[in-house]
């Protein structure tokens, strides 16, 4: 088969034989959140789709790093990279390197403008074809964002019509895709003894309206908000939330304490439950009743939202950023930004009409498969794939196209 030779690489790479397509995906790997959720999604449901093959380079290990190992991914080590230390960035990028010229791989993804950043150049530079993952809105200020934009990739993809709204304020004239994150549906399903069982090791009544959220402790996302809404309850009875999601960085330890002590000013404390990350977060929602998760910031998808569908559970969500792909008036309730009385009343009334409830949250599950089956959106990865080595011989950022 005659070879095709990418424009600005002085290797020759031979053209693409198969429909297998193996991806090296080159990401921080310290931190556990949706990027991370979502590509342990792919890593456990390869069977969906077996000639889609991830493949990870981390510079940090922890919880991504192994349940990608457990779930049998090949997890290469390019080692701690501090960019304050210009030695240990020259040490992993010599080390991706070698990765690259030893083992075969099709696209290599980085997953922030910190690894295109500091890996980019070495993709670009082994004549690989280089793809950047838009996970969150930019707009190409941040000095971070201005070191990435150094190094053009071939193609993107983007998590939301939202986040890719915002892509050619940093990549111009990029080929992008926009592929919805594969969220599965939950593999067991969760009977009133184990409902009852989870909500006594919570401190929680058996008869309790349970609200839950679930993420990252970032301030978008809405705690502060949530707490005062629910302020605004305290004379409702049999109500308890549920707050899900462990502090991982520095910052996330002060923000929690502040929630913690907010809680405690606004006459909550008592009805909240404050809890670690979890790895089944699915046990969870089949014991709560609603999911509430009031974004102050506009957010880029919300993976979370779709599990909370699949568990059946009605959303009280603002009417901003990716949520707005997500929830519509079948499956929860969209309420005005940074408002806290409105997203009180949405609660009051989920909390006091049951069959609403169930109504909303019947709906849920399809729902949730109409945007993030997980067999459809690997898929998806890997056709876009295909046509990005189908069209390689074009210069980056040449004949973009949409999705």
């Amino acid at each position: 088969m005659q070879e095709q030779v990418f424009p600005d690489a002085g290797r020759r790479l031979p053209a693409h034989k198969t429909d297998t397509v193996r991806v090296l995906h080159v990401h921080a790997g310290n931190i556990y959140g949706g990027v991370e959720t979502m590509l342990l999604t792919q890593v456990r449901s390869r069977s969906l789709c077996p000639d889609l093959e991830n493949v990870f380079a981390l510079s940090f290990g922890g919880r991504f790093s192994e349940e990608s190992s457990a779930g049998e991914a090949s997890v290469h080590w390019l080692g701690p990279v501090r960019i304050r230390e210009p030695l240990s960035i020259h040490r992993a990028r010599r080390k991706l390197r070698d990765l690259l010229r030893r083992e075969s791989f099709d696209v290599v993804l980085t997953h922030s403008c910190w690894s295109q950043a500091i890996f980019g150049e070495t993709v670009r530079a082994e004549g690989m074809p280089l793809g950047f993952y838009l996970h969150a809105p930019v707009n190409g200020r941040h000095w971070l964002e201005r070191w990435a934009r150094r190094s053009l990739p071939n193609f993107a993809l983007c998590n939301s019509h939202f986040t890719a709204a915002t892509l050619p304020q940093f990549y111009p004239n990029v080929p992008f895709e926009i592929v919805y994150c594969p969220v599965s549906a939950p593999e067991a399903s969760y009977s009133e003894l184990d409902v009852k069982h989870t909500r006594s090791q919570l401190q929680t009544p058996a008869n309790a309206t349970v609200v839950i959220q679930v993420g990252r402790l970032e301030k978008l996302k809405g705690h502060g908000l949530h707490l005062e809404a629910l302020s605004l309850l305290k004379d409702l009875p049999d109500w308890v939330c549920w707050q899900v999601g462990g502090a991982q960085l520095p910052q996330e330890h002060k923000y929690l304490e502040e929630l913690k002590r907010r809680a405690t000013t606004l006459g909550i404390a008592d009805r909240m439950r404050f809890i670690d990350q979890q790895s089944d977060v699915r046990r969870l929602m089949a014991a709560a009743d609603i999911y509430c998760q009031p974004n102050t910031s506009p957010d880029s998808f919300g993976i979370t939202f779709v599990e909370a569908l699949h568990a059946q559970l009605p959303v009280v969500t603002t009417s901003i950023g990716g949520a707005l792909e997500i929830i519509d008036e079948s499956c929860g309730l969209l309420v005005r930004p940074n408002d806290a009385r409105a997203v009180a009343k949405a609660l009051k009334l989920l909390i006091q009409d049951r069959s609403l409830r169930r109504k909303l949250g019947a709906a849920g599950p399809n729902r949730a498969r109409s945007l993030c089956d997980v067999g459809s959106q690997m898929l998806r990865y890997k056709n876009c794939f295909l046509r990005v080595l189908n069209d390689r011989d074009k210069k980056p950022g040449e004949n973009p196209h949409t999705a």
